[in-house]
């Protein structure tokens, strides 16, 4: 499978292709970024990290969620929509395939849309070092606001070192999102196996049941990219 092939994608995601495709809009169309400056988009730009502020959610079943998210927006402060209950999006992967660039990329496509926007992003390493108990700190409050949040990434699922205590914050936070039907952009090394391994059945089923599953593969982008830089420098 080359990377930028379709996977298969959720009943709503479907229909709103079938919608769009009837419409003449070609639902896997990459969106582009405007020529002029979208106020949402530039104050964004300050929280993306530097490697993916120009990133672009290309890969088909990626920009299909965009539109299915975008199009179940409600209605706003002059019309814009916002981020409503919807499916969430799991992207696997190996190392260097793609899967933060199209996670970002996935949330500067949404504010190109015009949708009202509140989103957070960790990785899951960062998501338990923020949480863990220390004097001073309100780590069950954070929980809860990662929790409502219309939008949360989750970078990297299953590459922190896994405990029972990890287990049971992925779990609450997970559950919450998985009852309110909010979506969350989670991306993992891991295979549904290893995955459920690492952060048990519980989390693992609600995953399967509340996600839309994107495989990406192909060859190491950073190896790749240095690979050309050195060839380069070579010449």
């Amino acid at each position: 499978m080359r990377d930028r092939d379709a996977q298969p994608i959720g009943g709503i995601a479907r229909r709103l292709a079938a919608i769009l495709t009837a419409r003449g809009i070609d639902p896997a169309a990459p969106i582009t970024d405007p020529v002029e400056p979208i106020p949402a988009l530039q104050a964004a730009q300050a929280r993306i990290p530097a490697r993916y502020q120009a990133a672009v959610a290309d890969h088909p079943a990626v920009t299909a969620w965009v539109r299915a998210i975008a199009e179940a927006g409600r209605p706003g402060p002059e019309g814009a929509p916002g981020i409503a209950q919807g499916r969430s999006l799991l992207i696997v992967g190996t190392t260097g395939t793609g899967k933060t660039h199209q996670a970002y990329g996935a949330i500067r496509s949404l504010l190109i849309a015009g949708v009202r926007l509140r989103w957070k992003a960790t990785t899951a390493a960062d998501l338990y070092a923020e949480l863990r108990p220390r004097p001073g700190h309100d780590g069950e409050r954070e929980l809860m606001d990662l929790a409502r949040c219309p939008l949360l990434i989750i970078d990297d699922l299953g590459a922190a070192k896994n405990s029972e205590w990890t287990e049971e914050i992925t779990m609450r936070l997970i559950n919450r999102r998985y009852n309110e039907m909010l979506p969350t952009l989670i991306t993992t090394n891991l295979g549904m196996v290893d995955l459920r391994q690492h952060i048990g059945d519980r989390v693992a089923s609600r995953l399967t049941e509340m996600s839309d599953k994107v495989i990406l593969d192909g060859p190491d982008r950073r190896r790749a990219l240095a690979a050309e830089r050195r060839r380069i420098a070579a010449a």
